[in-house]
């Protein structure tokens, strides 16, 4: 039997540097950006052009993940940016890195 591991991603997304915001939770942090970055989805990000990922992190449990993107939601915009440039001071889009770094 093989045990394959799941895992969850919580991710910040940006218009630009120090520019629009979003936070989101998924199972397949390359194709949901790629949906971010195609437009395929209507929303919020489609709208403000939100398609930068600036941030992630990875869980193992599910509903530690949702609380933590749950937690990131309730935070201020200055300690959310604290965040970004602790992770990714240049505010460098990460999606072409995935692959190397999942």
């Amino acid at each position: 039997m093989v045990f394959i591991q799941k895992y969850y991603y919580v991710y910040i997304l940006a218009s630009s540097k120090n520019g629009t915001l979003y936070i989101g939770f998924t199972s397949n942090l390359p194709q949901r950006i790629f949906e971010h970055k195609h437009h395929l989805t209507p929303g919020f990000t489609s709208r403000y052009n939100v398609d930068k990922l600036v941030y992630f992190e990875r869980f193992e449990d599910v509903k530690q993940a949702i609380r933590h993107e749950k937690r990131l939601k309730e935070w201020n915009r200055n300690w959310k940016k604290d965040l970004i440039e602790k992770f990714n001071p240049e505010w460098r889009d990460l999606y072409e890195d995935l692959n190397n770094v999942l």
